[in-house]
């Protein structure tokens, strides 16, 4: 898939890429601790110290392959190649976690998606079930934005990423919490979406609840265990954003417990 001047490959795709590029420069643009723990024979870490350096020294016709944890920022960072003039970049869909999960053969169970699925998909602009699309948001996001718990059933079957975060750093809990759908969003913390997930201002779905009077998602956030403690980058908590008297009861009750 060509997206924005570069091309968008699967795991399977990029194997096979891989091994028809032997010359290509692999970069990784996740943390460094988790480079360290795994990461593609040959690959070079990427962060905002080195890639000027890359862009202004590498020949452009060199073919440029990149990677990270989910799929988001690669894309970011083969814009930037693509933009220096670089001939053939490419990055991983689904990133690392992608890459993982085929070496690792956990998809030979998952069966294909059910045709009301792809015809989902495709109607909502999307490529697949893993891959982010507008903003980031995944077709998960997306189904959890609209309450639409059977195709985000689907969509779990598919075995689709839980740690996945948009450009603005929220999960599909964070958006299951926006569609106000207490069983949604305590379905989707029962599959492992993080509970505590901090976006990019430091906020969780928590905070959002409150902020935005949701008593009952509050309620059900506290009861699957949400830390009402949790702090933004301005030092704030839920229960300072509480906008609701219910919502402030709620959270009132909570740090008093939280903090016992």
């Amino acid at each position: 898939m060509a997206s924005a001047g570069f091309r968008r490959l699967t795991a399977a795709e990029a194997e096979s890429w891989l091994a028809d590029h032997p010359d290509a420069l692999l970069l990784d643009a996740r943390q460094l601790a988790h480079h360290a723990q795994g990461h593609l024979p040959g690959s070079v870490r990427l962060d905002g110290r080195n890639h000027e350096r890359m862009l202004m020294t590498e020949a452009k016709t060199r073919p440029v392959f990149i990677y990270c944890y989910h799929g988001n920022a690669s894309q970011t960072y083969a814009d930037m190649f693509v933009d220096f003039g670089f001939h053939s970049v490419c990055d991983l869909m689904g990133g690392w976690e992608a890459w993982s999960q085929r070496a690792a053969g956990s998809s030979c169970d998952i069966a294909p998606p059910d045709e009301a699925l792809v015809a989902w998909l495709t109607a909502q602009g999307f490529v697949d079930a893993h891959t982010a699309g507008t903003h980031g948001n995944t077709p998960l996001m997306h189904a959890a934005w609209l309450g639409l718990t059977d195709v985000v059933e689907a969509l779990l079957a598919q075995r689709v990423s839980l740690k996945a975060v948009n450009n603005d750093g929220n999960n599909a809990l964070w958006l299951a919490c926006v569609s106000n759908q207490p069983a949604l969003v305590r379905r989707l913390i029962e599959a492992g979406v993080p509970l505590d997930h901090q976006n990019l201002t430091g906020a969780t779905s928590l905070m959002y609840a409150a902020s935005s009077s949701k008593p009952e998602i509050v309620q059900v956030l506290l009861e699957m265990g949400a830390d009402p403690l949790v702090q933004t980058q301005d030092d704030f908590t839920a229960l300072d954003m509480a906008a609701s008297l219910p919502c402030l009861q709620l959270l009132r009750a909570a740090s008093r417990r939280r903090a016992a």
